[in-house]
């Protein structure tokens, strides 16, 4: 890639980054901070400093708390990573937080006292906006820098160890605001998960068909000229009678899988057909690589 191209990439990047801080932002002051609901994370540690600051009558800023932390965090892993990731992530850091504090005076509270409301919206529409920043490359930084760190002492997996870590965020939660409060907070925290992988994943996500039968060339064959797909065939061999038993494997669109089930049926009605959700796939007749 070019060096013009890199730049022009890196531009795009950097506005997505900008675009998704702001949906993100604006999810988290209209819907959850304005609502008491700390969902996980960083910011919902700032959430509960906030209110607690605010009772007190003392005003912390969220957005300010959590460039702070992850400051703090990103010295730790700083060396880890490529300096265009780096660099991506102190964007991210930064505009998340940045926003968080510019929009806060201004963004109408949204679902007032209806938790369930807020919970669920106020996951979509975070989950959206971190979604667009990881599409970017980017990072908003939070638990899962804490959780790298704990995995590396303790051995747990990454996952894991977020999952705790959030966990107990929101449960820190319950006695600021209240228990209701608490278990709305892991709603928005799910939803806002799922939000994220429906960005990320899209419309593109697909399917794989692994079939077994006798008459494979005939299914290969129709599922080319019917599907206008493309099949391969994967030596395999029968563990009980050990004779080879080719199998084909193809992957389409979601809406093609009802016409490769007749065209399988059609031909031997018998055969083993197994169908497996996948994210992403690439080459021809999908996306290309890297785009």
């Amino acid at each position: 890639m070019s060096r013009r191209n890199k730049t022009l990439e890196f531009i795009r990047d950097v506005l997505l980054i900008a675009a998704g801080s702001i949906i993100f932002s604006f999810g988290l002051d209209a819907f959850e901070l304005s609502n008491g609901l700390a969902a996980g994370g960083l910011t919902g540690v700032a959430t509960i400093i906030f209110a607690l600051g605010q009772r007190a009558g003392i005003y912390i800023p969220v957005g300010i708390q959590t460039i702070a932390m992850n400051v703090v965090l990103l010295a730790l892993v700083v060396r880890q990573g490529s300096k265009r990731y780096l660099a991506k992530t102190i964007l991210g850091v930064l505009l998340s937080g940045f926003f968080t504090d510019l929009l806060q005076p201004v963004v109408p509270v949204l679902g007032e006292g209806e938790l369930l409301l807020c919970a669920l919206w106020g996951g979509v529409v975070t989950g959206v906006g971190l979604g667009i920043v990881f599409m970017a490359g980017g990072n908003t930084g939070g638990t899962d820098i804490i959780a790298q760190l704990v995995s590396k002492k303790t051995g747990m997996a990454v996952g894991t160890t977020m999952n705790i870590v959030d966990g107990l965020i929101v449960a820190a939660s319950a006695p600021v605001f209240s228990v209701e409060n608490a278990l709305y907070a892991a709603i928005a925290m799910f939803i806002c998960g799922k939000a994220i992988d429906a960005v990320l994943d899209g419309p593109r996500a697909a399917r794989a068909a692994y079939i077994i039968s006798e008459k494979h060339e005939r299914i290969a064959q129709a599922i080319m000229n019917d599907l206008d797909r493309g099949c391969t065939e994967i030596e395999a061999k029968g563990s009980y009678s050990g004779k080879p038993r080719p199998m084909l494997m193809c992957v389409m669109g979601r809406s093609e899988t009802a016409k490769l089930k007749e065209i399988v049926a059609e031909i031997d009605p018998d055969a083993i057909v197994v169908i497996s959700e996948i994210h992403e796939v690439f080459g021809e007749g999908f996306r290309k690589l890297g785009v």
